[in-house]
C-alpha cells in the first residue's frame, strides 16, 4: 500500500505515522525527543526513528515510504527546508529536510508544528470545506495558523500567525519575547493555570482544575476564566479584522474544556465585532493527531502536481 512518513517532533516528545493517501493512520508510534542529551542527539533520534518507521513500512505494506512529512517547533524555513531555531530543543540552523532525505532516499517536507496541525484542520478536520480559516491552539503559548484555500500561509519571513503576540493589555505582564501584555500571557492554558494557582495558593493548581470549578459556580474560578476569555476575545477580533475568517478554530489543552470555553467565548467575541462579519467558531476535531496528520499532508503534496496529478519521485 502508497504510503507516506510522518513526524511530528516536539519539546518532549516525537509523534510518527505512516499515512495512506485518504489520510488514514497507518500505523502510530512515540518516542521520547531526549532533548536532555543536546540538540545534535535530537538530530540524530529523528533520523534513527524515521528509520525504522520507513523499515516497518517496507516490511508491513509490501513497499517503501514514497516521501516523509516532519513538522518541528520555533521558527522554521520551510522553503529550504531548515529548523533555524527552537529554544526547547537547543538548535540552530539544522538542514533537516536534506538530513532526512539522505537518511531515507525520499522527498521530504518541512513545516512549522501549528501550521502543519492547521494544514490538517484546515483540509481534514474542522475547517474542511472552509476557504478561509485560522486554526489558534491555546496550550502553553498561543499560536496560529491561517488557511487560504487549502495551503497554510508563513508569511515573508515564517512568522504569519504568531497571534499570541498580539498585545491585549497594553503595560501588561512582561512577554519572553520582549513585549508587555501579550494575548499568551493572560489567555494561554498556562497562563490560566498561572492565575489559577495564584488564587488558591495551590501552586499545583491549573487550568484544567479552574475550568472544573468553574462548572461548579466557583466565583475566583469564574472571575480567572473570564479574564482569559476576555483576553482571548480581544486578540480574534483584531486577527478576524484583519484576516476575515469563514471559520475560526480553537484547539490545544484549554479548548478541551469544551463549551465551558466555547460558550462564554462566542459571546464575548459577538459582543466585541461592529462591522465585521463572525466567523463559526468551532473546537478542532484532529486533538493530537492533527501534527502528524499534518506532515503527511505535506509529505503527499510532494507527490502531486498543482493540477492534482500524481507524480512518482
Amino acid at each position: 500500500m502508497r504510503h507516506v512518513i510522518a513526524l511530528d517532533v516536539g519539546g518532549t516528545g516525537m509523534k510518527a505515522a505512516l499515512v495512506a493517501q485518504d489520510g488514514t493512520l497507518l500505523h502510530q508510534a512515540r518516542l521520547a525527543t531526549g532533548r536532555e542529551r543536546g540538540p545534535d542527539a535530537v538530530v540524530e533520534g529523528i533520523l534513527d526513528f524515521a528509520a525504522v518507521l520507513s523499515a516497518h513500512g517496507a516490511e508491513h505494506f509490501g513497499e517503501p515510504a514514497s516521501a516523509a512529512g516532519v513538522a518541528v517547533p520555533g521558527i522554521v524555513d520551510a522553503d529550504r527546508g531548515i529548523a533555524c531555531y527552537a529554544a526547547n530543543l537547543g538548535w540552530r540552523d539544522v538542514p533537516l529536510r536534506d538530513l532526512l532525505a539522505k537518511r531515507l532516499g525520499i522527498p521530504v517536507a518541512l513545516g512549522h508544528d501549528v501550521r502543519t496541525g492547521g494544514l490538517a484542520e484546515g483540509r481534514i478536520g474542522a475547517g474542511q470545506g472552509a476557504d478561509r480559516f485560522l486554526f489558534v491552539p491555546l496550550g502553553t503559548g498561543i499560536a496560529g495558523a491561517i488557511g487560504i484555500a487549502g495551503r497554510v500561509e508563513a508569511g515573508a519571513h515564517g512568522f504569519a500567525g504568531e497571534i499570541g503576540h498580539i498585545v491585549v493589555r497594553p503595560g501588561g505582564s512582561p512577554c519572553p519575547c520582549g513585549q508587555q501584555g501579550c494575548l499568551e500571557r493572560y489567555a494561554s492554558a498556562a497562563a490560566v493555570s498561572e492565575a489559577w494557582a495564584a488564587a488558591t495558593g495551590d501552586p499545583d493548581a491549573d487550568a484544567a482544575d479552574c475550568a472544573k470549578s468553574v462548572a461548579s459556580g466557583d466565583p475566583n474560578a469564574v472571575r480567572v476564566w473570564q479574564n482569559a476569555v476576555d483576553a482571548l476575545a480581544d486578540g480574534l477580533v483584531t486577527a478576524l479584522t484583519l484576516l476575515d475568517p469563514r471559520t475560526l478554530i480553537i484547539g490545544g489543552g484549554l479548548a478541551e474544556a469544551g463549551e465551558a470555553l466555547f460558550t462564554p467565548l462566542r459571546e464575548a467575541v459577538r459582543r466585541r465585532v461592529t462591522f465585521q462579519k463572525l466567523p463559526s467558531i468551532v473546537p478542532a476535531a484532529l486533538g493530537d493527531t492533527a501534527g502528524c496528520l499534518g506532515a503527511g499532508l505535506l509529505a503527499w503534496d510532494l507527490l502531486t502536481t498543482t493540477d492534482g496529478t500524481e507524480v512518482t519521485p
